[in-house]
C-alpha cells in the first residue's frame, strides 16, 4: 500500500495489521476519522489539526474541552481504540458509483454516453457483492456544486443493462442540464430483497396470536 488514499480500493474493504495501526491512522486525514462531520473538521483546522498524527499529539484534556464527550472518542480513535459494539451481520442497503467529469456537459448526447459508462461500472459492483435491489437513484451534481438526485422504483429487481440504463435515461429526461452543465453523474441501486424480508420478519415477530373466545 503506498499511500491511505488506496486502502478502499477497489471494493470498500482494507485489512490493517495490528503494527501498522498506529502508523496508518497517523497518515489519514482529520475527515476520514469516524465521528468527525465538515463542521468537526472546520474546527480540527482551526487548531492545527489536519491528519491522524496530530490528533494523536493531543491530549484527552484538551479534546475534552474542545469536543465534549466526543473528545474521549476522537483520543481512543488517534490510538487504535474502539470500544463501541460489533455489529456481526449488517445488511447492505444499496450500492453505487459516481464519475466525476473531467469537463462540465451540457450535451444530451455527452450526457448519454458519460451515462452508459456510469451503468456499466454499476453492473460491475453489483455483479462483485452479489447485490440487488429494485430502486435506482441518479445523482447529478452540477458545475456550481449543487446537486440533485432522482429516483424510480420497479417490481422487478435491477440486475442488467436492459433494465438500468433505460431508467437512468428516463431519471435523466427530468433534470434540464443544458442550461446548467453537469460536473459529476452517479448511480445507485437499493432497496434489496434481504431488506424487505428483514422488515417482514420484524412485523411477524410482532404478531401475536389469540385464542377464539368462548360464547
Amino acid at each position: 500500500m503506498d499511500s491511505t488514499s488506496d486502502y478502499r480500493k477497489p471494493d470498500g474493504l482494507c485489512t490493517i495489521h495490528p503494527d501498522q495501526a498506529l502508523d496508518f491512522i497517523a497518515h489519514l486525514p482529520i475527515e476520514s476519522f469516524w465521528g468527525v462531520g465538515p463542521v468537526t473538521a472546520q474546527k480540527m483546522h482551526a487548531l492545527g489539526i489536519h491528519n491522524g498524527t496530530q490528533l494523536q499529539a493531543c491530549t484527552l484534556e484538551m479534546l475534552t474541552r474542545q469536543f465534549g464527550k466526543a473528545g474521549n472518542l476522537y483520543y481512543d480513535f488517534a490510538r487504535g481504540i474502539d470500544l463501541r459494539p460489533v455489529e456481526p451481520i449488517r445488511i447492505r442497503k444499496s450500492v453505487g458509483c459516481e464519475h466525476t467529469l473531467e469537463k462540465d456537459i451540457s450535451l444530451h448526447s455527452s450526457a448519454i454516453i458519460e451515462l452508459y459508462h456510469v451503468v456499466t461500472e454499476l453492473l460491475e459492483r453489483l455483479k462483485r457483492t452479489n447485490f440487488s435491489g429494485n430502486t435506482l437513484t441518479l445523482k447529478i451534481k452540477f458545475h456550481d456544486f449543487n446537486q440533485i438526485t432522482r429516483s424510480i422504483t420497479q417490481d422487478s429487481e435491477l440486475t442488467s443493462m436492459d433494465k438500468i440504463l433505460p431508467l437512468a435515461k428516463k431519471l435523466l429526461k427530468e433534470i434540464d442540464y443544458e442550461s446548467h452543465p453537469i460536473r459529476l453523474i452517479g448511480l445507485s441501486v437499493s432497496n434489496p430483497k434481504e431488506e424487505k424480508e428483514e422488515i417482514k420478519k420484524q412485523w411477524e415477530q410482532l404478531s401475536l396470536e389469540f385464542k377464539e373466545w368462548d360464547d
